[in-house]
């Protein structure tokens, strides 16, 4: 007899299918062959002892401060461990609990019922003169050029915009924005390229002049903020990326902070999302905004636990492509970062990510698919 450990990726239902193992055995086993972590904030100490019972009961766990049994306090935080299998069950049995339990148990059900999606590439067109990495700078007759690089090196997006959002940068008129991507826009208007083009705006008067033309994609950095833009996107049926930023990006960067970043950003996705819901908006992407108004510190939590988002059930995007987070964990020129840009690329598809906006195509489709046979593993 031989015993061997196993890496925390371990395909389980394969490894099931090899030994022979009956379908429905292995969909029951499954649910039991990873951990599942939730923090929970700011629970009322009779929902916290209830739980730790339920769980325990069940074989799960609920750890929490010293204290909480004897009531010493009148809300806690806690960390619950379990198994899918371990939260279906409790998801069930909180529902009839009070203290707030049910709406708990809500909560577990969604984060339950993620939807899987292929990974899939967004390559970066900026039709500007003061983007942060000039390789992504293109004349219109350049742009064309590398739109058909892209595609034959595995895009499946293209995002145009006409206006640097970098840190520091000057905002310009709508008209100087339009002025910029017009030439483009029209150029891919009179050709099919069978891959979807995003328009990287939150101008109404460019969004819809690329909807017009056969842009499938609204990338919208203030999430939907204006009213107009939202009404604009459900007219042409366009999906939208909602996007989290603070501030404006000339001032986003001086001394943001945040108590629980990755908390705020959920809540404003809910929020928008809901928005979207209501202007009639059917198909939607969240996107973090890695280095929009974040910290180092809050960009890599964010990534860390991207898995929170895939609750809402839809597409997560991620681009941190060559961003200056890479130089404040090593300084590297912009020049020099693809190979941070991967490495952070590889944590955003492992923790839910399943869009990354990036400027180095052909290096992404070697990363998505390396790490796609890895899974299958």
């Amino acid at each position: 007899m031989r015993i061997k450990r196993l890496g925390r990726d371990a395909n389980s239902i394969k490894i099931m299918r090899e030994l022979g193992v009956d379908g429905p055995g292995i969909k029951i086993m499954a649910k039991k062959a990873k951990v599942m972590l939730f923090h929970i904030a700011n629970m009322h100490v009779g929902a916290a002892n209830i739980l730790k019972q339920d769980a325990l009961s069940i074989g799960a766990d609920l750890a929490i401060p010293n204290g909480t049994i004897t009531c010493a306090f009148q809300r806690v935080d806690a960390l619950l461990i379990g198994t899918k299998k371990h939260i279906e069950i409790l998801a069930k049995k909180e529902l009839a609990q009070p203290y707030g339990l049910k709406e708990l148990a809500k909560e577990l059900r969604a984060y339950l019922g993620q939807k899987e999606y292929e990974p899939k590439i967004m390559g970066i067109i900026n039709a500007t003169t003061d983007s942060f990495y000039p390789g992504s700078r293109f004349s219109p007759n350049e742009a064309i050029a590398a739109v058909e690089r892209m595609i034959e090196e595995g895009a499946h997006i293209i995002d145009i915009g006409g206006m640097s959002t970098r840190p520091g940068s000057e905002e310009i008129s709508e008209e100087e924005e339009l002025r910029r991507v017009q030439p483009i826009i029209d150029a891919l208007a009179q050709r099919t390229f069978g891959i979807r083009f995003s328009i990287d705006t939150y101008r109404p008067k460019v969004a819809r002049y690329a909807l017009e033309r056969g842009f499938e994609i609204l990338n919208d950095i203030t999430g939907l903020e204006n009213d107009k833009l939202a009404k604009i996107a459900a007219e042409y049926g366009a999906s939208v990326v909602i996007m989290h930023k603070k501030g404006d990006p000339k001032t986003m960067q001086h001394n943001p902070y945040y108590e629980d970043v990755v908390a705020e950003v959920s809540d404003f996705f809910k929020k928008r999302i809901q928005k979207a819901k209501a202007f009639g908006i059917q198909e939607i992407i969240l996107d973090p905004g890695i280095g929009f108004g974040k910290r180092l510190q809050d960009n890599l939590v964010l990534l860390r636990d991207l898995v929170e988002y895939k609750k809402f059930g839809y597409e997560i995007l991620v681009g941190a492509s060559r961003k200056s987070m890479i130089d404040k964990i090593i300084p590297t020129p912009v020049q020099e970062r693809l190979p941070g840009t991967l490495s952070l690329h590889q944590l955003a598809l492992q923790n839910g990510a399943t869009i990354l906006r990036c400027h180095d195509v052909a290096a992404h489709k070697q990363l998505i698919e390396v790490y796609k046979a890895y899974e299958r593993v």
